[in-house]
């Protein structure tokens, strides 16, 4: 199982949003804008911080890709 960030990243650019400038906006760091950039695993504190500066559910964030 993995995780995978295309509907954030999506949705930033829908909104005109820039990653390093919304990620400054909700507080989130440089390291964990990388994180997300390789589809890797980050905090439930960060998913909400996203969750909150986007006004949107976990769900039109991040989605779990399972493996066969």
């Amino acid at each position: 199982m993995n995780v995978c960030y295309n509907r954030l990243f999506k949705l930033l650019i829908d909104k005109g949003l820039k990653k390093t400038e919304f990620a400054k906006e909700v507080g989130i760091g440089q390291n964990t804008l990388a994180k997300l950039s390789k589809n890797e695993y980050v905090s439930m504190e960060v998913l909400v911080k996203i969750c909150k500066g986007l006004k949107c559910n976990i769900e039109d964030v991040v989605e779990i890709v399972w493996e066969d």
